[in-house]
């Protein structure tokens, strides 16, 4: 079982992971991950099944700058807000300096002229280890629950 002190500081980064997103510090987002790290945006049913198409998928902090440079300069897209909501954190196990852990969350998108929608909800499956004594994300899965998706899934979630 994890202490407490530990899971108050995975619940901080799940909160810095959040508030990066939310507030469109995207230049942040990539120091939140190890410089050899992995993520990916999946659905559930390829997960499920151990399929590798991810419908975004970066294998190192350098590919998630390129997400960045993507969003912020090449990317034409309609102005919205998301907001992320972050729940059930918890520890599935801490071997060898690698935390694994888990949360649900759910992404909701506000465009500027419409109603706010339930734009994205799933799990994180992630793995995080400590370098320079802070937490860090060397994995993080998005398993999302719908087969059917946005076509505006541009963004982190």
């Amino acid at each position: 079982m994890a202490s407490i002190e530990l899971r108050l500081e995975i619940e901080d980064l799940y909160t810095a992971y959040a508030a990066t997103l939310d507030d469109d510090d995207l230049d942040a987002w990539p120091d939140l991950f190890t410089e050899d790290c992995l993520y990916q945006v999946i659905p559930r049913d390829n997960f499920d099944r151990d399929l590798p198409l991810a419908l975004i998928r970066c294998e190192s902090r350098a590919m998630l700058r390129d997400r960045v440079t993507a969003v912020r300069e090449t990317t034409m897209f309609e102005p919205r807000y998301v907001r992320h909501l972050i729940s059930n954190i918890r520890v599935s196990s801490e071997t060898d300096g690698v935390i694994e852990a888990q949360a649900n969350y759910a992404v909701f998108e506000t465009m500027t002229d419409a109603y706010t929608r339930v734009f994205n909800v799933g799990r994180y499956l992630d793995k995080l280890v400590r370098e320079d004594g802070r937490l860090l994300f060397s994995e993080k899965r998005c398993v999302y629950d719908s087969v059917l998706v946005p076509n505006s899934i541009i963004y982190p979630i």
